[in-house]
Order: structure tokens, then C-alpha cells, then sequence
């Protein structure tokens, strides 16, 4: 990706989207969100886990799939809290995941950081991950870059990584829709 400028590392923007992508499985809790929970059997946990290119253990049972659903809400604090409460929620996942950060190379995706052994449960890998990446955001003082989508009948959480720090709505189709309906309103109004 030469002449191409990111945000953070690869491995950061990599566990921040798929973060995302967990926490975005969730019900809508705002009205007008018609978005049905998404990670309710074993299968759909095996599309999450293929999409988001996880690696190491992957147990397939519902223990497993009740552990990862029951990290949702948690994760999910990372967009919604102060940059305080953040760091009080990346520390308690960090401790609860026993992390130990080391330098790893697989798949062709060059030296980066994991801090759980390949064979931890897949939730506390999920996890520690995520918090590893918010770590990296808070560092950087781009706190701001994680937020909700703004679209009023959307609770979708967005990992803003454009250049200019404009990206204010979900991969739902929300901004089609808001910019359908912005221009349905010019041409009523003219």
C-alpha cells in the first residue's frame, strides 16, 4: 500500500473493524433500528470468525458462542464512554485476559502484537485484542475516531479511519438513506 496513509497499524485497524463488526451484531436499541441480533447460533459465529480473519482456537459450541455474545455489551462501552471510563474498561480487559503482549508473524501479515496464546478461548482472545487496539487510540489521542452512527434511527457503532476524520455513519446503508432523503427534501422544498 505504498503512498497510502493509515491511521494506525494494520493490526490496530484490523482489531478495531472487527470490534466493530462484533459489537454491531447487537439488536438496535434506538427506535426506528429494525436490526435483529445476528450472532445467535454456532454458524453465525463461524461467518464472524472467517469475515473478520480471526485465527487460533475456535471451539464451535455454544459455550463458546455465549461468551463471545456476552462480550458485546462490554465492548460496545469503548464507543460509548468517556476517554476515563475507556481506560478503565481497556484495563479491566486487559487483566481479566491475562494479557502479555509479544511480537507475533503469520499469514503473511508482518510482525504484529498479540497478548493471548493462540489456544486462549476465543472471547478473551476477542477481547484483549480490541482493548490492545483502544489502546492505541487513546495513545494517540484519536478517541473521537469510534462513534455511532449518526443516522437517528441507527445505533450501529462506526471506526472512523479516514483522512479527514469525516465518516459519520455505519456500512448499513445509512448514509444512502440520509442522503436520499436530504435530496428528496431540496426537491419538495423547490
Amino acid at each position: 500500500m505504498s503512498g497510502v496513509k493509515t491511521v494506525f497499524t494494520h493490526d490496530t485497524e484490523a482489531a478495531l473493524g472487527a470490534a466493530a463488526a462484533l459489537v454491531n451484531t447487537m439488536p438496535g436499541s434506538v427506535p426506528g433500528d429494525s436490526d435483529e441480533d445476528v450472532l445467535v447460533t454456532v454458524e453465525d459465529l463461524a461467518t464472524l470468525y472467517a469475515e473478520q480473519r480471526w485465527t487460533g482456537r475456535f471451539d464451535r459450541d455454544a459455550a463458546e458462542l455465549e461468551a463471545v455474545r456476552a462480550l458485546r455489551p462490554r465492548l460496545r462501552g469503548l464507543w460509548e464512554r468517556d476517554e476515563a471510563g475507556v481506560v478503565r474498561l481497556v484495563n479491566e480487559l486487559l487483566v481479566e485476559g491475562a494479557a502479555l503482549p509479544q511480537l507475533v508473524e503469520h499469514d503473511d501479515s508482518g510482525w504484529h502484537v498479540h497478548a493471548t496464546p493462540a489456544d486462549a478461548p476465543l472471547a478473551q482472545r476477542m477481547a484483549v485484542e480490541a482493548a490492545l487496539a483502544v489502546v492505541d487510540v487513546v495513545r494517540a489521542g484519536e478517541l473521537d475516531r469510534l462513534r455511532v452512527c449518526a443516522a437517528q434511527d441507527c445505533d450501529d457503532v462506526v471506526v472512523d479511519l479516514s483522512r479527514n476524520r469525516s465518516r459519520i455513519y455505519c456500512d448499513g446503508g445509512c448514509a444512502a438513506r440520509a442522503h436520499t432523503a436530504a435530496y428528496r427534501a431540496r426537491r419538495a422544498r423547490a
